[in-house]
């Protein structure tokens, strides 16, 4: 008896550093662990860095290196194109891909501005006609913990949404020394803390609820407004004009984004939310954090122990009241059961092969993946909303398309 070959789908990845290399981890985790419909082939990684990108071709087993992105459009053996590249790349490369007729999978945020989120939504949609399919890497929401959340929202099990306060702290750049990169420079990132980080955390309030925040107040800041440029090929961009510090031993480039906001809004069922991103939280490395309040309970999660989901049940008896420690590692959690035996925890890298394996069963399937690009265009418009309102001292700034909030209590 001859079996089948099975279908495969080759992937060509654009950028080849830190997230360049967890996507790569993800694409060979995904067959290896899981029984997905179509098996991923790594064919090529792009990069302008031939040697980088050779460096993770070779260690990850990627088959080729192209220079120009462009070339992995024009080549027949790439159905999906995986952009793991800074902020101000994403519309142009993902247009292109999807005129070109690839799948795509793109780093978030979706872009830098609401008019590059717009654009490539629509063009996802004119896409999905044709039998293309995208989405936005919002990893976070393939932590078998807060999927377990999203499952006791929408069980009902804490009732009715009243406060979501979310968080993500991190303190890389404390230090006024630390150097200028890329991430610093609008431009380039789009935003700092906000964009960077305060996008995960606002998909995962509106993933988690099932809500849509619909108007923020906000402040943001720049702690440290300039820094030592440590990268040569950044002299003469963003302002950098390649002037020595006061203490003569450095040049020094502006930070022209935000190191820290935060904001509050209004969830579209009437709940009060919090938000906090700072890259200034000393002490914090990657502090991912939610909690949600409801009529019936509460739960709160945090990814500096990413397997545990803090559960409180309002009706158990007085005796037993307090948070219940639910260690999320049984086999009938999302994608727990290809892993390891209960109580073998999972990583930070798991995410990303939880969000292959969805975005290759889609894509057999026919079906769309999620989040869409429309769902990152809507996190866009909140995170502009967010520096608008920033701008004008925290003044109520709506959000472009949010539906009215319902009263909590009605």
């Amino acid at each position: 008896m001859t079996t089948a070959p099975q279908p495969t789908l080759g992937v060509g990845m654009i950028g080849y550093a830190f997230m360049g290399r967890a996507h790569s981890q993800a694409w060979r985790n995904a067959r290896s662990y899981f029984d997905v419909p179509v098996e991923p082939r790594l064919v090529a990684v792009a990069g302008r860095n031939a040697s980088a990108a050779r460096d993770t071709a070779d260690r990850f087993g990627w088959a080729d290196v192209e220079t120009d992105w462009r070339r992995l459009l024009e080549r027949d053996d790439i159905d999906v194109i995986d952009i793991c590249t800074p902020g101000d790349t994403h519309a142009e490369i993902a247009l292109a891909a999807l005129e070109a007729g690839k799948h795509v999978l793109c780093e978030k945020p979706l872009a830098n501005s609401v008019e590059e989120a717009e654009a490539m939504a629509a063009a996802a949609e004119a896409a999905r006609a044709r039998g293309v399919r995208s989405m936005v890497g919002f990893t976070y929401r393939r932590v078998p913990a807060v999927a377990y959340a999203r499952q006791l929202v929408a069980e009902g099990r804490i009732g009715r949404v009243l406060h979501v306060r979310g968080a993500y702290l991190q303190d890389w750049l404390t230090d006024p020394e630390s150097p200028l990169t890329w991430r610093l420079q609008k431009d380039r990132a789009g935003s700092g803390a906000l964009g960077d980080i305060g996008a995960h955390i606002v998909d995962l309030a509106q993933h988690v609820t099932g809500e849509t925040l619909t108007g923020v107040s906000a402040l943001t800041e720049t702690f440290v407004r300039e820094r030592p440029v440590a990268d040569a090929s950044l002299v003469g961009t963003s302002g950098i004009s390649g002037t020595a510090g006061s203490n003569g031993s450095a040049t020094l480039g502006p930070v022209t984004v935000d190191d820290a906001a935060v904001f509050v809004s209004r969830m579209s069922g009437g709940a009060l939310a919090t938000f906090e991103a700072t890259r200034f939280a000393s002490g914090r490395k990657n502090a991912i954090r939610l909690e949600i309040n409801g009529t019936r309970g509460s739960i709160a999660f945090d990814f500096e122990d990413m397997n545990v989901l803090h559960v409180f049940d309002n009706d158990a008896p007085t005796r037993d009241a307090g948070f219940t420690r639910v260690l999320v590692t049984e086999a009938d959690h999302p994608w727990v059961a290809a892993w390891w035996p209960p109580g073998h925890v999972l990583g930070y890298e798991h995410g990303f092969t939880h969000q292959a394996v969805d975005f290759l069963t889609a894509v057999a399937a026919g079906t769309d993946p999620r989040p869409s690009f429309t769902d990152g265009l809507q996190v866009q418009r909140i995170l502009s909303a967010v520096e608008a309102s920033a701008e004008r001292e925290g003044s109520w700034t709506p959000i472009v398309g949010a539906r009215t909030p319902s009263p909590v209590l009605s």
